[in-house]
């Protein structure tokens, strides 16, 4: 995983004192060099790096959605979908550590690069799979092979989310940091395009082409991203960074990095306790929509709300997060929470659909918010473990949220919902229909979401974090500081 090192006279002089590095506090500056190449240059390799990103993800989104439509519907069976949903995310939290690990110990595109050829490589041994196994055999799940076939394809896409994470630490070397709420913006918008394309794309390709042909038409978009990849140079990264990261699943280093920075983890811890009421609404928002449309329209409409993603990207792309970050986050998450508690308050369908769009639009927010105080207060050789760890709290929440509700729902709430006594004492607040157990629990997960978030306001933590984001903030732009050169201030995105 390591590369060319692009500029040799420039890294000579930064790799003296190395046998140092592991005594010394690391920081941005003995690995990074910006004054290689214009704003304008730099503006371009991010947005290289952001776009096949996007394509890379959007394939690797679009094979495991296929994957997921073609088990259920070739196997009428929920268990095979239950456990691919619920495997892919543990994947991610297992993983994700050293992830950041790899990210912090070697150069971020040469990262990128061994997660794009990985994942080429998982796929097409997927595709020879399938081309050679019965499809009466592959498709039985008490034998191995449908077990074998899915667990390759799933760690071709969990790899591939070691490019986010490596994604995030080239936004601190190549934009500059009153930029960089911005990036964060576009970054978000990308990722929500993802999963427009993936959620139409995915169930038409099953439907139309097949699971061997979806499989071709992943492989040739993956090989595709990755030959552009191999194309893109970013030399103000002129070596590894001189890091204390050891191995390839530093935890003790991650609890450091993170524990090392004034109530950084309280805020990871915020956004998974977020991620953890928000597995209430993954769990209970596509039955409530197939309770109100025919199975055919809510893909669709789904799609729509879906757009608030790319909105909500572009607006912080725009106008960025203000001076406070974490105040942005908390307000959006208020705002979150009172749309969660109040779109379903009625069984109206373009009730439903707006507030899903409003939702999706405060997500980018949410997320860039805590990208963009981690990249500003953590030194680029600790970014990619405190990312990998925040990934893993916030990977494992959700799911565990959305594997405890349905159960409860279905087996209590729903039930009581529907019954005559209870649906007349629900009908003042949350009106009639079929749907009001399922609006009963989302309008509680609102008001949690509420309370949390005002709650936090009120924090000391909050206000340390805070602190350290505006002391950051004045260092890197004062000239007087040590280890802050003009050099250091990057390119912002430009179109």
């Amino acid at each position: 995983m390591t590369g060319q090192d692009p500029a040799p006279e420039r890294a000579a002089a930064v790799t003296q004192n190395d046998d140092a590095t592991d005594s010394r506090d690391v920081t941005d500056s003995d690995a990074v060099d910006t004054s290689l190449r214009s704003p304008e240059e730099r503006s371009r390799t991010f947005w290289g790096i952001l776009l096949n990103t996007g394509v890379a993800n959007i394939t690797t989104s679009y094979l495991w959605f296929a994957l997921t439509f073609w088990a259920y519907l070739e196997t009428r069976n929920v268990i095979a979908t239950g456990v691919i949903g619920g495997a892919y995310m543990l994947l991610i939290a297992l993983s994700s550590i050293s992830f950041g690990t790899f990210v912090d110990r070697y150069r971020k595109l040469s990262v990128m690069r061994f997660a794009g050829a990985f994942t080429l490589g998982m796929f097409l041994l997927a595709g020879v799979m399938f081309l050679y196994t019965p499809g009466s055999s592959l498709l039985d799940l008490t034998q191995p092979w449908f077990w074998v076939f899915t667990l390759i394809i799933l760690i071709g896409a969990v790899v591939e989310n070691l490019r986010n994470i490596a994604l995030s630490t080239t936004v601190t070397i190549l934009i500059e940091p009153d930029r960089r709420a911005n990036a964060n913006g576009l970054v978000g918008m990308v990722q929500g395009l993802m999963f427009i394309i993936t959620s139409v794309l995915s169930g038409l390709s099953v439907g139309l082409l097949g699971m061997g042909w979806t499989i071709v038409v992943a492989l040739v978009l993956t090989a595709l991203a990755y030959a552009h990849l191999l194309t893109l140079r970013m030399p103000e990264e002129v070596r590894a960074a001189a890091t204390d990261a050891h191995g390839s699943f530093d935890l003790r280093g991650s609890w450091a990095a993170v524990l090392a920075i004034t109530g950084l983890f309280a805020l990871i811890l915020f956004s998974t306790f977020n991620n953890f009421v928000g597995g209430v609404y993954m769990a209970l928002m596509d039955p409530y929509g197939l309770e109100l449309f025919p199975v055919e329209l809510w893909g669709m409409y789904f799609a729509l709300g879906s757009t608030g993603f790319l909105v909500g990207g572009a607006l912080i792309g725009k106008f960025g997060l203000g001076s406070n970050p974490l105040r942005t986050m908390l307000i959006a998450v208020v705002i979150m929470g009172i749309i969660g508690a109040v779109f379903t308050i009625r069984e109206w369908a373009w009730l439903y659909i707006a507030g899903i769009w409003l939702y999706l639009v405060l997500i980018p927010f949410i997320e860039a918010a805590e990208q963009t105080v981690i990249q500003r207060v953590v030194p680029l050789p600790r970014q990619g473990r405190v990312f990998g760890l925040a990934m893993a709290f916030e990977a494992g929440a959700a799911p565990i949220t959305a594997f405890l509700i349905a159960p409860i729902a279905e087996i209590w709430i729903i039930p009581y919902a529907r019954s005559t006594e209870g649906a007349a004492q629900l009908a003042p607040l949350l009106g009639e229909g079929t749907s009001r157990g399922i609006a009963l629990v989302f309008l509680i997960a609102g008001i949690v979401i509420i309370a949390a978030a005002l709650l936090a306001f009120l924090t000391p933590v909050y206000r340390r974090v805070s602190a350290s984001y505006a002391q950051a903030a004045a260092e890197t732009t004062s000239p007087q500081t040590p280890g802050t050169t003009a050099t250091q201030t990057p390119a912002a995105p430009t179109p």
